[in-house]
């Protein structure tokens, strides 16, 4: 009899590892307590995969041999707390996947930088020409295109709910950008629950692999002694011993393994959070043996995320900037220290158990107004409160959008980077950051 394998969420991930499952000839079953949406349900069905919505059925999950969930999914979920009693193995989708292909895993995660340098990787495996595959948080769901496709490399964003359900895949070059509190919520308000999660990204790792982290980090370097991993590959802004790549002299160094140099000018990403990911993702090409003019190339031409310090528009000489994907207080600190401009910033959403003092500083001497966007701005309205700078209190995008052109002069920037989760007014930082957008626009 066939081994059953029950899937838990049928989003990208989920409706991916099913279509791999049922390839690889197990007995699937996908349950989601939400609705699934329409394109994953005809993916579902094309393939004769059972599949339920709006429901967990206990004697289809149960009876399960190994169990897959959706990051999305907290371990305190009831089927979850069952499926636990019951001793059965649960997994991530990446760790599903990671099993029937022999490719090459390139693996990023950090609290902030890991979509613009997994991007920025990405881009530079397809400038080389090679046959590469862009997984995880971001692109098609890993299992989707090991079913599907027939990659040589993945670059895969990883999150910390994915490495959590992480075995025995193993991550060829591993990237970590650095380590600062975020989702505590689902990590018992415990840090070092977190770090351990983040610090996965090492496991399984050989001698032959390569691990490529910001050196400057004082998590990693305290947590680095606890692990096996592969070779070190730190990269900072100044030179230190061991360094695969700093700036000096307004160049950006690149020390191993193939030594070269390019000006900081030509990189096409500007700030220093994004110094950090062109190092991180020259080193790990560099690494995969792509050559130094492709890298220098492929650094140059980049042209950015979507929702990360992506300009809008300028209306009236105000600078709007969509950095909707600052959902945590260090994301935002990195979008407000890379800011020229007096700037009007927006703030707010689902707080995920945040401490505001880390961009407090920045908020003084950069800042010449706030706008609160949430359901709830209570906790914002009262840490903001004797900063001296004009508030404005928004319970929607419409008034936000509205209050920001009242508030903002000509000569300034607006800058949506929020330091919250955003479902509270929206279905996700995707939604938030494309609405911000359209109504700027109409500015």
């Amino acid at each position: 009899m066939a081994k059953r394998i029950v899937i838990l969420g049928a989003g990208e991930s989920g409706a991916g590892a099913a279509v791999l499952a049922k390839k690889q000839g197990f007995d699937t079953f996908v349950s989601d307590m939400s609705a699934i949406k329409e394109n994953y349900k005809a993916m579902l069905d094309e393939r004769n995969i059972a599949w339920e919505e709006k429901k967990h059925t206990e004697e289809l999950i149960l009876n399960a041999n190994e169990v897959i969930k959706s990051p999305g999914i907290p371990n305190e979920a009831p089927i979850i707390k069952k499926l636990n009693e019951l001793g059965t193995p649960i997994i991530s989708e990446i760790e599903f996947a990671g099993r029937y292909t022999n490719a090459k895993m390139i693996c990023i995660t950090g609290s902030n930088g890991k979509t613009t340098t997994t991007s920025l990787i990405y881009h530079i495996f397809k400038k080389a020409g090679l046959n590469v595959g862009l997984a995880g948080n971001i692109g098609q769901s890993l299992a989707y295109q090991v079913a599907e496709c027939n990659y040589d490399y993945y670059i895969i964003e990883l999150s910390s709910f994915q490495l959590d359900n992480m075995y025995n895949f193993r991550a060829n070059i591993a990237v970590l950008m650095n380590i600062t509190p975020d989702h505590l919520d689902r990590y018992d308000h415990e840090m070092q629950n977190y770090v351990d999660a983040k610090m996965r990204v090492v496991r399984n790792q050989t001698a032959d692999d390569a691990f490529v982290y910001w050196n400057d980090d004082p998590i990693i370097k305290k947590e680095l002694p606890k692990y096996r991993h592969g070779k070190l590959y730190p990269f900072a802004e100044m030179k230190h011993e061991g360094a695969a790549a700093y700036t000096h002299e307004e160049q950006l160094i690149f020390t191993e393994p193939t030594p070269f140099n390019m000006e900081l000018e030509e990189l096409s990403l500007t700030g220093k959070h994004n110094l950090y990911n062109s190092m991180a993702a020259g080193i790990s090409a560099n690494v995969a043996g792509i050559r130094k003019e492709t890298i220098r190339e492929a650094l140059g031409t980049f042209t950015g995320v979507e929702h990360r310090l992506e300009k809008v528009a300028t209306v009236n000489g105000v600078e709007y900037i969509n950095d909707s994907k600052a959902t945590n207080v260090n994301s935002c600190w990195y979008a407000l220290q890379s800011m020229k401009k007096r700037t009007v910033l927006i703030l707010g959403g689902k707080d995920k158990g945040n401490d505001y003092n880390e961009i407090a500083e920045l908020v003084k001497s950069k800042c010449s107004g706030l706008i609160f966007l949430g359901a709830d701005n209570s906790k914002l309205l009262e840490f903001f409160k004797d900063y001296g700078l004009p508030i404005a209190d928004t319970h929607s995008i419409e008034d936000c959008v509205k209050e920001a052109q009242k508030m903002a002069k000509s000569g300034d920037a607006v800058l949506l980077s929020p330091c919250c989760a955003s479902f509270d007014l929206f279905k996700s930082y995707e939604d938030r950051g494309r609405q911000f957008k359209d109504l700027v626009r109409k500015l």
